[in-house]
């Protein structure tokens, strides 16, 4: 699978831009604040309906303009996919594939595998549970349409009893029976969705351990552990055994919204005693092991993007990095630097050839 072409309308700092990208390695370079990184987030949200960074769409709409448009078109098993992407102020997103509306987002997802490395991913270290939940979620739904339904219910289950418990706290009146279909309900999706991050971290895991044990020369030991409630207790005891805690607080306190993924570097916690090159290399070890669990997983490989790669990183690991993602492990690949000559020495110094654009105040052109 391949991008072979995008067309932005108003979209960020873009009023009208339109590339054709090769099917190896296509490069952006600029100063920042140039769009850059805007040209990734467009290829991002042709892949999952949404952008990387920002969740609300209204406010990728440029300034002064009332509607943004993305329109691309994919090489997916030799058939031409085109795909577009409509946002209008107060208006719901319009999305299509070969010009038919979706009847739900949902059902796109995993169509189009794609991989972000950026360094907003530094999210995933310093941030709370919820962040590194997202990652999980968002490796398996591209693989697993089923598990993205389970989540969606889990999630509206979990908002039905959080009302329930607030209006207990309110009205002074507990349903009993009303909270004993809302538990077997969560149970019954919460248990599902832990058998599969389960099931996932369990081959995921091994896949992070080699790229990290790659990027670094094998000279720092690291761990990722995933840590559920679930693991040694039944959802269903838990949620009878937390119900005087939950009316107490008016929410939820047992159940996979709880897990967490655990990053561990030299036995200590990497938020606290990773350095930065580590973090970084932590960060990129994750998203090669999710780029390589997809491409198994669907029998294609994804795209690759990565935003600003070359920061924070020495110049042997970012050889080994571009040397390893730019052979035949890989598809095609999407980079943002700010430096055309540190590019163009990078690829040369490992023989690749590139497709480099210059990005300057939203307008793109072949370098």
């Amino acid at each position: 699978m391949w991008l072979k072409n995008i067309t932005l309308l108003n979209f960020k700092n873009y009023s009208d831009a339109g590339i054709s990208f090769s099917e190896t390695v296509n490069v952006f370079t600029g100063n920042n604040g140039s769009g850059k990184t805007n040209m990734l987030d467009a290829i991002h949200y042709l892949c999952l309906c949404k952008s990387y960074f920002n969740p609300i769409d209204g406010q990728q709409i440029k300034s002064g303009e009332d509607v943004f448009m993305i329109q691309g078109d994919f090489d997916r098993n030799e058939k031409n996919e085109k795909i577009s992407c409509g946002v209008k102020r107060n208006q719901k997103k319009q999305f299509k594939r070969n010009k038919k509306a979706y009847d739900k987002l949902a059902d796109h997802i995993g169509l189009f595998p794609v991989v972000m490395v950026s360094p907003y991913d530094v999210n995933l270290i310093m941030e709370g549970s919820e962040e590194r939940r997202k990652f999980i979620d968002n490796v398996i739904s591209q693989t697993d349409s089923f598990y993205l339904d389970q989540l969606i219910a889990y999630n509206r289950i979990l908002t039905n009893r959080n009302a329930l418990l607030k209006q207990i706290a309110i009205t002074k009146r507990y349903d009993a029976a009303l909270l004993e279909i809302l538990d077997e309900q969560l149970v019954a999706s919460g248990n599902q969705i832990f058998a599969t991050r389960k099931a996932f971290m369990d081959a995921f895991i091994p896949l992070f351990n080699q790229y990290y044990s790659y990027l670094t020369d094998n000279r720092e030991a690291v761990e990722l552990n995933y840590q559920s409630q679930l693991s040694e207790n039944s959802f269903e005891a838990l949620l009878q055994k937390s119900v005087e805690k939950d009316r107490v607080l008016e929410r939820t306190t047992a159940g996979i919204h709880k897990d967490e993924l655990v990053f561990i570097i030299s036995g200590m916690p990497l938020k606290k005693f990773g350095s930065q090159g580590q973090q970084k290399s932590f960060l990129i070890a994750l998203k090669l092991a999710q780029y390589a669990y997809l491409a198994k997983n669907k029998g294609f490989k994804p795209l690759l993007l990565l935003d600003d790669i070359f920061d924070k990183l020495d110049d042997n690991r970012v050889h080994k990095l571009m040397q390893m993602v730019s052979h035949h492990d890989f598809g095609q690949i999407f980079i943002t630097d700010t430096g055309i000559e540190r590019v163009k020495s990078i690829f040369n110094n490992i023989e690749v050839d590139v497709t480099l654009f210059e990005v300057e105040n939203g307008q793109i052109q072949n370098a």
